[in-house]
């Protein structure tokens, strides 16, 4: 069991795409293919799943699937997981998000689906994405749905400042600086200092690595030259209050904000299409532009995004493997979990979808998806590697940032701190890490 104790931590690591002296992982004997009739459960969060699986069902009936809901991830869904998993149970079939990866191979708590031959698929789905299910040479888990990031934008109000949405993030700058002049409510974008994952995607973008492996150690890099830029960015961007930092995307208030146009834009993932379009008043009034880019790095981050994960327990891995194929790169399963589900940004390399192949009349007739959302997919960073402690590194960034409003501390300096709280963390698991410092 990978980092369960301090006397395996010296052969401990796990690492995108090699092997460090990693321990194996999950190296139970293969389960051949079942003879007869196989049931298979499914544990997600995603709404009217079953509808996904019975398409599926009706074409193969010797394999039927049964969706189970849960609560999301970490509102309970991981726990219940990591539950059924000690009992020696749980469902053949699990939603987990892409960084909690690492976290579940911590549990040895998924099959590597290369023994049941994963790799032939590889060429079937995005390489960022694949990337990030290779471990210790294996392939844990399946991805199903991903979030490249553009800018939504308000139509009338970005023509009054000049029409043009931002091509860089010095652009972003100028033009929240002019929305200001607005309104003393108005503001171009918004920044929630709570949710890490928001910074995270930037980071991403602008070319950061924050973890990586050495030999058998993990090698911990949150101060780097391209995560401080981002930091010092948005902490010009709050002393200067230009950006609005009261609330998150998505938010209540943020609704209200954008109907009212008091929020003129968005920087966010592909799934939020949908969630836009809950502005009230807003159809036909917005459009979506490519994200803007820092002087370095990539065009584009990823926020967000799942994977079909079979668990540890499944008595029948490789039905599992090939229903999880099926659902993610087929166009009947691509299509059902859009049309049922309304999942991200589809993870195939060939097919987003037949109703992202078409104009939206509510982003004023724009064809966003294919020509946005396609290309921004394709400028991501690949070097990026999610850690066993992702949800910990994520809740001591929220809580140092905050401190940027109450007490002054300053994103930059929340970076130091948080840095030597996660190596610290990942000692206390067992698991040998350190530092990068300049």
């Amino acid at each position: 069991m990978l980092g369960l104790g301090a006397g395996a931590a010296a052969s401990v690591a796990l690492s995108s795409c090699a092997s460090p002296g990693a321990v194996s992982v999950n190296k139970a004997a293969v389960i051949p293919a079942a003879d007869g009739k196989v049931r298979l459960t499914y544990w997600s969060w995603l709404k009217d799943l079953q509808n996904v699986c019975d398409v599926w069902n009706a074409e193969n009936p010797d394999v039927y699937v049964e969706a189970v809901w849960i609560q999301g991830g970490t509102g309970g869904g991981y726990q219940k997981m990591y539950s059924a998993l000690a009992a020696g149970g749980g469902p053949d079939i699990g939603q987990v998000e892409l960084r909690q990866v690492p976290e579940f191979l911590l549990q040895n708590g998924l099959v590597d689906l290369s023994r049941y031959g994963a790799d032939e698929y590889a060429d079937r789905f995005d390489e960022g994405l694949w990337s990030q299910v290779q471990f210790n040479d294996g392939i844990y888990g399946i991805p199903q749905d991903s979030g490249p990031m553009a800018f939504y934008y308000q139509t009338e109000p970005l023509e009054q400042l000049g029409g043009t949405p931002p091509a860089t993030w010095d652009d972003w700058a100028a033009l929240a600086t002019e929305a200001r002049k607005l309104g003393p409510d108005t503001y171009l974008d918004v920044f929630p200092v709570a949710d890490a994952s928001v910074f995270t995607a930037y980071a991403t973008q602008a070319g950061a690595v924050w973890f990586g492996t050495e030999g058998n150690e993990w090698i911990i890099n949150m101060t780097d030259d391209a995560t401080l830029m981002v930091a010092d960015f948005f902490d010009r961007a709050i002393d200067q209050d230009i950006v609005n930092t009261s609330f998150g995307a998505y938010s209540p208030p943020w609704y209200a904000a954008a109907a009212d146009g008091k929020i003129l834009g968005l920087t966010s993932a592909s799934w939020g299409d949908a969630l836009v379009q809950s502005v009230a008043g807003g159809e036909g009034k917005w459009r979506v532009a490519p994200m803007q880019r820092w002087n370095t790095g990539f065009g584009s981050s990823y926020q967000g995004g799942s994977t079909a994960a079979v668990l540890a327990n499944s008595a029948h891995p490789k039905e599992a493997l090939d229903f999880c194929i099926w659902m993610t790169t087929s166009p009947e399963g691509i299509d059902a979990m859009i049309a049922n589900s309304g999942i991200g940004w589809s993870p195939a390399t060939d097919y987003i979808g037949k109703d992202r192949q078409k104009p939206s009349d509510w982003f004023s007739g724009q064809n966003y998806n294919e020509e946005v959302f396609v290309p921004m997919a394709q400028e991501q960073n690949l070097d990026w590697v999610w850690s066993p402690l992702t949800q910990y590194t994520l809740n001591a960034l929220g809580d140092g940032f905050r401190k940027k409003l109450t007490t002054g501390q300053t994103l930059v300096e929340t970076l130091s701190i948080v840095q030597e709280d996660v190596v610290a963390a990942f000692r206390n698991k067992g698991l040998s890490a350190r530092a990068v410092t300049a």
